[in-house]
C-alpha cells in the first residue's frame, strides 16, 4: 500500500528514503524505511514491538547512525547533524521518558527550549499557552511536581518554543491513565491543527490511526503498509496483523 499521488516538492517537509540505520556496528534496526510528511500533516507510525518505530524518529533526530539512504528536511539533507543543529533547522523532538528538567520550573523548561532564540520568548509563550492554556497560570511550578500527563504537556510546549517545521513525538500516551491518554491525543491534534507538521510514534494503534492524516505500519524496520489513517484502521490485513480481533470487532460495531 504505497501512496503514488504526486507531491509538489515544496509541500514536502520530511522525506525519508530507503534508510538503513542501527545502534551497533553491522546490526540494522531500520532496513529500508521510507516516510513522507507534507506541510500540515499528522503522520502516525504504528507496528509491533521491535519494529523500529522509535528508532525511526531517533534516526531523524541524529540519535542513531544512518548507514545508507537519505533524510531531508525542506529539501535539504539532515543526516549526520547534531541535535542543536537539527533544532535550529526546525526539528522538534519529544522523547518518551526523561522529557523535562524536573528541578526547573515550567517557565525555565520553556526557556530551555528557546535558548537559541531567547528574544522571541514572549511571542512563543503566547502560542504554546494558547494550546496548553492550563500551563499559563502555573509557570512557576516545579516540573518535578507534575503528573506524567502534565510533564508530557511541558515537554511538547518546550519542543514547540522554537517554532519547528516538524514535531517528532515518541509515544506521547505511554504510561498515562486512559483519561490522560485521551487528553494526550487531543493535544496532539490541537498542535497539528495549529499548523505544526507532526510525526507521532504510538503503541495505541487504533487511537493513533483515528486521528492521523496518514499512517505507516512498520515491520522489521521497514514500512509494510502506508495510507490514510482511516483506511489502515479498516484494512483487514492491518487489523489481523497489528490491531487484533478487538480492532475488527470495534470497526464492525
Amino acid at each position: 500500500m504505497t501512496d503514488t499521488t504526486p507531491t509538489p516538492a515544496e509541500d514536502v517537509v520530511v522525506q525519508m528514503a530507503d534508510v538503513h540505520a542501527g545502534y551497533l556496528p553491522g546490526v540494522n534496526i531500520l532496513n529500508g524505511a521510507n516516510l513522507t510528511a507534507r506541510k500540515g500533516e499528522l503522520i502516525g507510525i504504528i507496528g509491533p514491538n521491535g519494529a523500529g518505530k522509535s528508532t525511526l524518529l531517533k534516526a531523524m533526530f541524529g540519535m542513531v547512525k544512518v548507514r545508507s539512504g537519505s533524510i531531508t528536511l525542506n529539501g535539504e539533507s539532515i543526516v549526520g547533524l547534531k541535535a542543536d543543529k537539527l533544532v535550529s533547522r526546525g526539528v522538534g523532538f519529544v522523547p518518551q521518558t526523561n522529557n523535562v528538567f524536573p528541578s526547573l520550573s515550567i517557565e525555565e523548561n520553556l526557556q530551555m527550549g528557546l535558548y537559541q532564540k531567547p528574544k522571541v520568548y514572549a511571542e512563543r509563550l503566547e502560542f504554546v499557552t494558547g494550546i496548553f492554556a492550563e500551563l499559563g497560570g502555573r509557570l512557576k511550578q516545579r516540573a518535578g511536581s507534575l503528573s506524567g500527563g502534565e510533564r508530557q504537556m511541558v515537554a511538547m510546549c518546550r519542543a514547540l518554543m522554537m517554532d519547528p517545521s516538524v514535531l517528532l513525538l515518541d509515544e506521547p500516551s505511554a504510561g498515562l491513565s486512559p483519561v490522560r491518554q485521551d487528553d494526550a491525543f487531543i493535544r496532539v491534534s490541537d498542535i497539528n491543527k495549529a499548523g505544526v507538521t507532526t510525526i507521532m510514534v504510538e503503541q495505541n494503534a487504533r487511537r493513533c490511526l483515528q486521528i492521523c492524516d496518514r499512517g505507516y505500519v512498520l515491520d522489521q524496520g521497514k514500512d509494510a503498509y502506508e495510507g490514510p489513517g482511516r483506511d489502515l484502521l479498516n484494512d483487514p490485513k492491518v487489523i489481523a496483523l497489528y490491531l487484533g480481533t478487538l480492532g475488527a470487532e470495534e470497526d464492525a460495531a
